[in-house]
Order: C-alpha cells, then sequence, then structure tokens
C-alpha cells in the first residue's frame, strides 16, 4: 500500500537536527575524498601493476605532492627497492625512482613521470584532536577505499624499524589495514594531515600517521640536500636510573641519565673526553632523562656547533665540550 506524504508522522526536530549532522558529515567526507582523492596511488615493488599483483594488494599506497610526481609514501614500503610502479585512481600506471629514504622516520619520497599529475597539499599546522580525518588507501589490494575518523591524539611516539624514536605522531580512529601504509590521512578540506604509518595488531580504532610537518621536512631535505641530514655524537648508550643519594649529593635535575656504553672509533665522541660509563645528565642545560631525549636535542642541533654535555663520572660532576658531525647515510 502506497503512502502519501502528508499521512506521514512528523518527525521531531532533533530527528532533523540528526539528519543534517549526518549531511554535513556525508559532505566534509565526500568533499575531502573528492579533493585528495586523485592523488593517491598504488605502489608496487618487483613488477608491472598487473592483475595478478594488484590482487596480492601490491606493496603500499603513497600520496601525489607535487604535479611533477613527488609521491611520499613509507619506507617500509619500499625498503631496498630502486625503482617502482605506481598506479593512478584512473587506471593509469607509471615508473618510479625512489629519490630518498629516511628510515628514522619511516617515509621515502618517489618520483613518478608525468606532468600536471593531481596531488594533494601538506597541512602546514598540526590538526586539532576530535577534528574528522579521513585515509584513502589501498588496503589488501582495495584500491581508493576510504575509511573517517577522528584524531585521537597528537605528539605519540613510535619506534622505527631502525630504532629511532619517530616523535609527533598523530593517532586516529580511521580504519587501517595493510596497503593502507604510506597512503594520506586528510583533513575535512582534503588537506594532508599525515601519512599513515601503522597500526596495532588485535587493536581496533588505533592508526598512527607520521604528522604532515614531519613529511614536508622530510621532503624538502631529500629534494635540497639528497637525503635527510641529522648531527650526531657517535656514541651508543642506554638508560640508567641514578642512585637517589647522587642525584642528591650533586644537584641533579632528573632520576634517569644516560650511559655511555662505547664511542665510535671515528666519531665525534672520540675526539673528546666523554668516556665509558660516563652519565649524560644534561645537554646545554637542558635535562637528560634517557637516550631518546638525548637524540632528540642532538638532531635539532646545527653541524659544527659544540655541545656543553654535563656528566657525572663516578661521584663527580664535569661539563665535557663536544661537536657533534653529521650522520652518514641510512
Amino acid at each position: 500500500m502506497l503512502v502519501e506524504p502528508s499521512e506521514l508522522p512528523a518527525q521531531s526536530a532533533s530527528t532533523n537536527d540528526s539528519e543534517d549532522a549526518l549531511d554535513a558529515y556525508s559532505r566534509a567526507v565526500v568533499g575531502a575524498v573528492d579533493h585528495a582523492g586523485p592523488a593517491v596511488v598504488s605502489v608496487y615493488v618487483g613488477g608491472d601493476a598487473d592483475d595478478a599483483q594488484r590482487a596480492r594488494g601490491g606493496a603500499g599506497s603513497g600520496v601525489v605532492v607535487t604535479p611533477d610526481g613527488y609521491v611520499l609514501t613509507n619506507e617500509h614500503v619500499v625498503q631496498t627497492a630502486q625503482t617502482v610502479r605506481v598506479a593512478f585512481v584512473d587506471g593509469r600506471s607509471a615508473s618510479a625512482v625512489v629519490v630518498g629514504r629516511d628510515p628514522s622516520t619511516d617515509l621515502a619520497v618517489l618520483r613518478a613521470h608525468g606532468t600536471g599529475l593531481p596531488h594533494a597539499t601538506l597541512l602546514s599546522a598540526a590538526p586539532r584532536v576530535g577534528q574528522l580525518v579521513v585515509a584513502v588507501g589501498n588496503p589488501l589490494g582495495f584500491e581508493s577505499t576510504v575509511s573517517a575518523g577522528v584524531v585521537s591524539a597528537l605528539g605519540r611516539s613510535l619506534r622505527s624499524r631502525h630504532g629511532r624514536l619517530i616523535e609527533g605522531i598523530v593517532q586516529h580512529t580511521a580504519a587501517l589495514n595493510p596497503g593502507n601504509s604510506g597512503g594520506p590521512l586528510v583533513d575535512a578540506r582534503g588537506l594532508v594531515v599525515g601519512v599513515n604509518t601503522a597500526i596495532i595488531a588485535m587493536a581496533q580504532g588505533i592508526g598512527f600517521a607520521v604528522p604532515a610537518t614531519t613529511a614536508q621536512w622530510v621532503l624538502t631535505e631529500i629534494l635540497t640536500q639528497g637525503r635527510v641530514r641529522r648531527a650526531y655524537l657517535g656514541i651508543s648508550g642506554r638508560d640508567r636510573p641514578l642512585d637517589r643519594r647522587l642525584v642528591r649529593a650533586l644537584g641533579l635535575p632528573l632520576m634517569r641519565a644516560v650511559e655511555v656504553m662505547a664511542r665510535d672509533a671515528e666519531g665525534p665522541a672520540s675526539r673528546s673526553d666523554l668516556r665509558q660509563g660516563d652519565l649524560i645528565v644534561a645537554v646545554n642545560d637542558v635535562p637528560v632523562d634517557g637516550i631518546d631525549a638525548l637524540y632528540r636535542l642532538v638532531s635539532r642541533s646545527p653541524f659544527g656547533t659544540p655541545l656543553t654535555l654535563r656528566v657525572v663520572r663516578r661521584t663527580q660532576s664535569l661539563l665535557i665540550e663536544l661537536t657533534p658531525s653529521e650522520l652518514g647515510p641510512a
């Protein structure tokens, strides 16, 4: 039996409000995908992007960030490959070379052959917790898959495959699966908030992306310098708790330090008075509570500029000057 519209029960204001909210949400997601979706590519390693390889899911995803074909993806997607193939959403595919990689942030830059390519824009500021984000990628071989969520937290840290801490990670609830790696996380305007990089096995609603600000820095370093340049001290160390009596006696700022386990024979530390067994407690008067904090401070230091390390040697507090040098290619 057909029912005339006039015979339908009147909808409450709350129902109309819910529909309006859903429509606004849908419009935001659709707009984000329309803007950024054409710039998302599938990345295939070790062969053509043919039907068989598409069925296997390829290696991962990427996002074109310049009209002349520079693509951001995850370093673990390309690993040691020098050339790959990328497939666009319109069905085209092209060969691409790996321009540079940065294992410390799990990012890599590719150059796909082509001009006037659709490209996305990297957001120059941090997103806000709670804002809408959309992940676009190729999980499990299903191309141009879209999932939506919100930013759950900012400033998370993840360990890269090479052991260095990746900082400023964006945690979000957009569903990710194998194959999403390297694809973009975008806001409602289609601007790239981050590059999706990891999920936690057996967890739901927890995904991670390297922030766009970090991706922009890595992209700039690779395009201008050929690689990402970082300063280093030339030591291996470990986190070490400090004796409370020593902390009180020397007026130390923290209860933890970095113990120097060894010095590189040709590294900057070998040209200083820093010794095995020394406990580094501060750099330029900034307290250091572990190896990650030490790496963070040193990596932000310009090459050739001396650093003053506050060191505990047995029961003495010493100041040692050390000039970091550039870390070699990964």
